[in-house]
């Protein structure tokens, strides 16, 4: 088995390792990894891949969430952030998305999944996701938010989120202060919160 590790921006603990493996060798590798805390897991068409995220990727994640969880809640919105929560389905895919949220009901997969991508290969990472049936895959990469909704034919990039309440989410204001973040969280959180309203 021969594992590769993919070039990053910024540092080694960014850079996923990914090595052919079975099925049976992804749980045995995740059983490992239980309590291994920043670790996380993908699996898909006989590929495992293992990332730590750095602390710009947290950081990005973190503020990304924060501020869609705020835009939710201010909106009243009924939802549910899952975080990083495992999504599966058995024995073909396995992904640990940075961020994904319920819109209104739980089900067995989020409505919304979102990656920060410090490393190449944003858009192929869809085909797992297309897999598990996620309605939205959102990918933050080299400063650009891309968004993609699942259709008869797949995921095909759209504008705006097509999930109830999140279509009115000014998505020009989020990348300038997701922008931000990267060197004042708190004037972004700010900004932000200022454009949405208080809760």
């Amino acid at each position: 088995m021969t594992a590769t590790t993919h070039a990053s921006p910024q540092t080694s603990r960014d850079r996923p390792i990914s090595f052919q493996g079975g099925w049976e060798q992804f749980k045995l590798i995740q059983r490992g990894c239980e309590f291994a805390s920043g670790v996380r897991l993908f699996y898909f068409d006989g590929i495992i891949e293992i990332l730590m995220p750095g602390q710009l990727h947290e950081t990005f994640s973190r503020i990304i969430g924060w501020m869609l969880t705020y835009f939710l809640a201010a909106k009243q919105i009924p939802f549910t952030p899952t975080g990083s929560v495992t999504q599966e389905r058995e024995g073909e895919v396995s992904a640990q998305a940075d961020e994904s949220y319920y819109i209104g009901a739980a089900k067995p997969i989020p409505d919304l999944s979102i990656e920060v991508v410090f490393s190449s290969g944003g858009i192929n990472k869809l085909a797992r996701y297309q897999a598990l049936g996620v309605l939205e895959v959102w990918f933050w990469e080299d400063g650009t938010l891309t968004l993609y909704r699942l259709g008869e034919r797949g995921y095909e990039p759209i504008n705006r989120s097509e999930l109830p309440g999140l279509v009115d989410l000014d998505l020009n204001l989020f990348k300038q202060c997701i922008l931000l973040a990267e060197t004042n969280a708190m004037e972004a959180v700010t900004v932000f919160v200022r454009s949405v309203g208080t809760l």
